[in-house]
């Protein structure tokens, strides 16, 4: 019998290569260095050859002394090989916000809270043009290929004044962030003239879905430098030893679901049925199947559902940090009848699990687990039909309500504002707060996408996942250390509108901006009006926290994680 043919068509992201300009000497040069040069090629396909992938997956970008490559709790997809120069890596003490160009969050004394309600201008979006021309910590300078580059004025005094660790020729960084998009753990810059291959994503992916080697070292690095310190931070193995721990994180599987790019194909996927969105989203784990192990959200968000006759109804959802499958575990090890999983976990979007054995949990952690620690007892469910009840939900929210938050990814968001438009009667107090706490230019609409009277405003959401700031050229959107709002630093947003392009919920806007006398701010070199992105900063400077919520007289609006279902059900059966 004649042998079949299988064609696989190279992959649609390379019709846009990572950067047009590679030579083949640069891709020669990339591979002969480590750890490109310990890959073995013949692990992957002619139509997507390890050469293909360097080809159309890379770049070389050329740092100076001072130049920053990536920012400790930026969002990167990327990682990167050394292939000339050292780089420094800052791990202690954190350096302040003004030196990574982000905007320095200082609450407003009670005097200045009270003085904006008359000094405020009168005009829309004036800027104090001096600040772009003023002293700062940072530089921002145009590099070869027109790409912006944040610099540290300083960098040597960086190193007499901080612990840092050298890395040199042959060195990877980032790569964890990059396939798992965490934020950044570190911020490094180049200690002298180098020359970096940036990496995308997707590339990496491949590379590690094919190469079994390079896959046990980022296994490896992110077993080391990660997954004991969330074992020991997380409450559920918070007691066990560093040998145990070393044991589980030995034990434990990493997985990936769902599509990374989630956010291009939201607008599609949010006009589908619920049934039609249930079938592109994978199957983590199925109700029915074994509860062989136990599954740790790492990053992103799945879907919790159950059967109902012919088909699921969304039961919950998980974030970073939550766990699927213990009650199930402690019910096997305490009863001879055994239950399979009760739930179907779905991924929403991208998603990264860990699944830690179950016989790894009875040996290690339930032994030493307190009773009232323990999930409640579990009825198994017989027959085809749920034995679902409304008690099963979290908080007796609605399941429709659930499946609205889940279907339009609006469980991405820690600070969404929710309006009840029963209540609201239209007063524009809300807006009117906005506008007072930001200059007289609010940062939000008051329209959205409804279920019933509960509507989900366009204001920005301060994501888990914030996608919007991982195309910033300038990182001048960020998130905010100590507090977590992401923000935007006015003085080095140069209004190029990629991150209000990437911002599924339509969030973020660019604006025209004004000298104090009213004039619109001209680029000096294109004589075009300059534009800036702005967005809800979740009043970061005010004294008493989000303004448009303090000022709702009915109780109609409120910003909230909607991760919090318990609160969530609170406010919304108030």
């Amino acid at each position: 019998m004649a042998r079949q043919t299988v064609e696989l068509q190279r992959p649609e992201r390379w019709d846009n290569p990572f950067s047009p300009d590679l030579t083949p000497e640069d891709i020669e040069r990339a591979l002969g260095i480590p750890p490109l040069s310990e890959i073995d090629p013949e692990t992957f396909p002619a139509t997507a050859s390890l050469r293909d992938i360097i080809r159309n997956d890379t770049r070389i970008r050329r740092f100076e002394p001072g130049d920053i490559v990536v920012r400790e709790a930026d969002y990167g997809n990327s990682a990167f090989v050394i292939l000339e120069g050292t780089v420094r890596v800052i791990l202690r003490p954190r350096l302040p916000a003004e030196m990574l160009g982000r905007k320095a969050e200082r609450r407003r004394s009670v005097w200045q809270a009270v003085r904006q309600l008359w000094s405020n201008d009168t005009l829309p979006e004036v800027r104090d043009v001096s600040r772009y021309r003023g002293d700062s910590q940072v530089r921002l300078t145009l590099a070869d290929g027109d790409e912006f580059r944040l610099s540290l004025r300083d960098p040597e005094s960086v190193v007499e004044d901080h612990f840092t660790v050298p890395m040199k020729e042959g060195e990877m960084f980032g790569e964890i962030a990059a396939v798992s998009r965490s934020p950044r753990t570190a911020t490094i810059f180049s200690e002298t003239p180098s020359l970096l291959l940036e990496i995308r994503w997707q590339g990496l992916r491949d590379i590690r879905r094919r190469d079994a080697k390079f896959r046990d070292k980022v296994d490896q690095l992110y077993r080391a430098h990660s997954l004991e310190v969330q074992f020991r931070e997380a409450p559920l193995f918070g007691k066990l030893g560093p040998d145990q721990i070393a044991e589980v994180s030995r034990a434990t599987q990493f997985a990936s679901y769902g599509d990374f790019d989630w956010h291009t194909t939201y607008k599609a996927l949010a006009g589908k049925q619920g049934s039609e969105r249930l079938e592109d989203e994978p199957i983590i784990v199925t109700e029915d199947q074994l509860a062989d192990a136990l599954i740790m959200v790492r990053s992103g968000f799945a879907r919790v559902s159950q059967r109902v006759d012919h088909g699921h109804r969304t039961v919950s959802y998980l974030g970073p940090g939550d766990l699927f499958g213990l009650g199930e575990i402690v019910h096997n090890w305490k009863h001879d009848n055994k239950v399979t999983y009760q739930h179907t976990l779905r991924a929403t979007g991208s998603v990264d699990v860990l699944r830690v054995p179950a016989s790894v949990i009875v040996e290690h952690v339930l032994p030493g687990l307190p009773a009232d620690r323990l999930p409640p007892p579990i009825t198994p469910r017989t027959g085809s039909r749920s034995a679902w009840r409304p008690d099963d939900i979290a908080g007796k929210i609605e399941p429709g309500m659930l499946e609205f938050l889940v279907d339009n990814r609006f469980i991405n968001g820690t600070a969404s504002m929710v309006i009840d438009t029963d209540r609201c009667t239209r007063c524009d107090e809300c807006v009117k707060a906005c506008a007072a706490s930001h200059n007289n230019n609010p940062r939000f609409v008051r329209h959205g996408q409804k279920y019933g009277h509960f509507m989900i405003a366009n204001a920005c959401m301060h994501c888990v996942d914030p996608v919007c700031m991982i195309g910033c050229p300038t990182g001048a959107i960020h998130r905010n250390v100590e507090a977590g709002q992401v923000v935007i630093n006015d003085d080095t947003c140069i209004g190029c509108g990629s991150c209000a392009s990437a911002c599924p919920y339509s969030n973020i806007r660019l604006v025209g901006i004004r000298d104090e006398a009213g004039g619109f701010i001209l680029d000096d070199q294109t004589n075009a009006p300059l534009e800036k992105a702005t967005k809800c900063d979740l009043c970061a400077d005010q004294i008493g926290g989000p303004a448009c919520q303090r000022a709702c007289p009915n109780d109609a609006l409120i910003r909230i994680n909607l991760r919090d279902l318990d609160r969530l059900a609170e406010w919304v059966n108030r």
